[in-house]
Parts: C-alpha cells; sequence; structure tokens
C-alpha cells in the first residue's frame, strides 16, 4: 500500500472518530443538566479512575499509557463543556465582579495618578513609573511592603512593583504580598536594565572592597562581581538606595551596582557600564491598584490558586487552560504560609478579555481550586 492509502484510512477514522465526539460532548451536556437539577458537582474523580481502568483494560499493553492520556485529555475537555453557562457562586460571583469592572472603568488610562514606588529618586521602579504614566505623583517608600501599605489604605491610587527579571527570575518578595495583600494588577511594563559600578570621585577598582546593590542586580552582575576578587558584597533595599549609600559615605573603598542616572543624580564617577551578566537584561514591573480595572485592550490576565494536596491537581488546572485553548505564559509556585507543603500557583495567561475563553476560566471555580484569587486583566506598556 501506498502512503496516500494509509492516509485514507485515517480519514475515515478521524471522521468517524469526530461524529462520536460530538455525541459524547452532547451526552456530556445532559449529564451537566442533571447534575445541576440535583445539585451534584461536575468533577466525579471516582467515576473518572473507574473509566481509566475500563479502557486501560480494553487495549494491548503497549497502548495503555496512551489511551489513559487520551481518556484524561477527554475527560477535562468534558467537564469544560458541562461548566459552560453553569458557573458555580464563587465563579458568577467573580463575573459579575469583572463585568461591572469592564463596564466602570474609564476608557484612557490615567496620566497624573499619585503613585507608590519602593526606593529612592532614581531607582528603576521610578522610571518603570515614568514609562506607564506620563506624569505621576510619586511617593518613595523603604520597601515592596509599603508600597502595598499606600494601596491598602488609599494613600496612593496605584504602586509599581518589580515581578520578574530575565536574568535573576523572579522577585519572590512580591509574590508573598500578593498572599498578603488585596490589590489587583491594572497594567505591566518591561524596562531594560543596565547595571553600572558606580563609587566616588577618583577612585579606581582596585580600590573596592565592598560593593553593595539590591539583591536582584547582584544577581544580575554575578560574574562581573567575582571578577573582582575577593571583596565584600552587601544586600539594600534598592538600587538607587546603594548609590545614595556610596555618596553619603565619602569612602573610597566602596562601590555600587546602580544606573548611569544615579551617577548623575549623586555625583558618582562610573567605574563600568553595562557589568550585567547578560545584555538582553529586563526586569517586568507590575502597576496595582486597589480596586479592579480593566482598560481597553486587556490581553493578559493574571490568577493566583491553591490547589488540592492531591496527585494530578496542577496537572487538571493545566488541563483547564489547555482545553479552552489558552496559552500559559508564566507558572510560579511559593510556600503557603504556616503550612506543610501547600503551595500557592500564579498563573499568566494570555487571552483577551473580551473573548469567549475568558469567563469560562472562572466556571465552577470552587471545584478546581481550594482558593482562587483573580488578580486583573491588563495590557502592557512597551
Amino acid at each position: 500500500m501506498e502512503l496516500s492509502d494509509y492516509r485514507q484510512q485515517i480519514d475515515r477514522i478521524d471522521e468517524e472518530l469526530v461524529r462520536l465526539f460530538e455525541q459524547r460532548m452532547e451526552v456530556a451536556q445532559d449529564i451537566a443538566a442533571l447534575k445541576a437539577e440535583k445539585h451534584l458537582p461536575v468533577h466525579d474523580p471516582a467515576r473518572e479512575r473507574e473509566k481509566l481502568l475500563e479502557v486501560g483494560g480494553r487495549v494491548p499493553p503497549e497502548l495503555r499509557g496512551y489511551t489513559e492520556r487520551l481518556y484524561t485529555m477527554l475527560f477535562e475537555l468534558s467537564r469544560a463543556r458541562q461548566r459552560e453557562g453553569q458557573p458555580g457562586v464563587e465563579g458568577q460571583a467573580l463575573r459579575e465582579r469583572i463585568t461591572r469592572a469592564l463596564r466602570d472603568t474609564p476608557p484612557l488610562f490615567p496620566e497624573r495618578p499619585m503613585v507608590a514606588v519602593q526606593g529612592v529618586e532614581g531607582s528603576n521602579s521610578q522610571s518603570a513609573c515614568e514609562k506607564l504614566f506620563q506624569s505621576p505623583n510619586i511617593l518613595f517608600f523603604n520597601s515592596f511592603e509599603g508600597v502595598c501599605r499606600a494601596i491598602q489604605q488609599g494613600l496612593c491610587r496605584y504602586g509599581v512593583l518589580p515581578l520578574e527579571n530575565s536574568t535573576a527570575g523572579s522577585v519572590n518578595r512580591i509574590y508573598d504580598l500578593m498572599m498578603a495583600y488585596d490589590f489587583s494588577i491594572v497594567r505591566s511594563t518591561r524596562l531594560k536594565i543596565d547595571h553600572c559600578l558606580l563609587a566616588n570621585e577618583g577612585v579606581q577598582i582596585s580600590d573596592i572592597r565592598e560593593v553593595i546593590s539590591h539583591e536582584q542586580a547582584i544577581a544580575q552582575c554575578e560574574d562581573f562581581l567575582k571578577s573582582l576578587g575577593d571583596i565584600k558584597v552587601t544586600r539594600c533595599e534598592n538600587t538607587a538606595m546603594a548609590a545614595k549609600a556610596v555618596w553619603e559615605s565619602g569612602r573610597h573603598d566602596l562601590a555600587a551596582l546602580s544606573s548611569l542616572g544615579c551617577a548623575e543624580l549623586y555625583g558618582l564617577s562610573c567605574l563600568k557600564s553595562s557589568v550585567q551578566d547578560s545584555g538582553s537584561n529586563f526586569t517586568r514591573f507590575i502597576c496595582i491598584g486597589r480596586d479592579l480595572e480593566i482598560y481597553p485592550g486587556a490581553d493578559k490576565t493574571s490568577v493566583m490558586m491553591v490547589l488540592p494536596h492531591r496527585p494530578g491537581a496542577l496537572y487538571h488546572a493545566l488541563g483547564r487552560f489547555y482545553a479552552l485553548g489558552i496559552n500559559l505564559i508564566k507558572l510560579e509556585s511559593r510556600p503557603l504560609p504556616n503550612s506543610d507543603f501547600e503551595f500557592m500557583f500564579y498563573f499568566d495567561l494570555e487571552t483577551s478579555v473580551y473573548s469567549d475563553e475568558f469567563m469560562q476560566i472562572f466556571s465552577d471555580i470552587a471545584g478546581m481550586a481550594t482558593q482562587f484569587r483573580y488578580l486583573g486583566s491588563y495590557s502592557e506598556v512597551v
């Protein structure tokens, strides 16, 4: 037989498979109606395990794994179909909240709001803030938690926080604060970060015995710091704070990893520029607010979940996104405080807030996660 003959066989089989799949999904809808009438949960793990054993026993051993994976996906697709139009109480409340935000959010992003930023004048967070807003009124805070508190207490309408770096990875403290404070993400941006070695006038690199900076900058310049030999590396709250500390100290054996702008701001000399390990060094910043605001063009969504502590829980969450055709662009996990081996999962999803799939994410939330938090839908400023 020729390849074309085998393909014709496949086409005939696929035609039958599609017809049977359509029938299966129609029956799934009938089951959904019956479950809703009898107040039964959509997800029935015992029935799924029974079915997997049954279909696995119908095929040769070498096909058993393939068959189980196929049916696992069929189960997820059937659950997604059953949940359509029948969100749980939590899902319905969230849908209504999102609908209100879409209706009430102004069409234009504010230009001159009060914005909380961590650090001091010259910080990268300040640069990100000025990229997000045309003429922001900036209030500086010593810590990331100070920014969150300013939002919570209504002192500032927005705050700007660094979320992740292309070289050093995620800023874990921000994810921990997401669990502790109630805020929404309203926009994001990416900022190219160039770290320079700054010192007081007249200092040479050979004079340096200590370098100070934020822990993310230190991680991003690890190879360069090793090249300096036996020096002390000290962490501080912010790269701009490091530059300011060098200027205030007057020391000739101290240097900071900071921006070139801070050299001019604090009257420091740039001993070496662009000392980060990667030339393509970007940090992603998020703009947070106390209220849920969804501005036109929102095409990214962030959510947090605490999943049941059982095998396959994360797989089923990922399967939900896959079944809906939603692209997952980030997955982060953080341990829950005062809990053994339980984690909060953070997801960034690429989906338009106006798509049909968007609202289906929130169907039957209680059946998927023990805790669920919608962080917001937003666009990224380039």
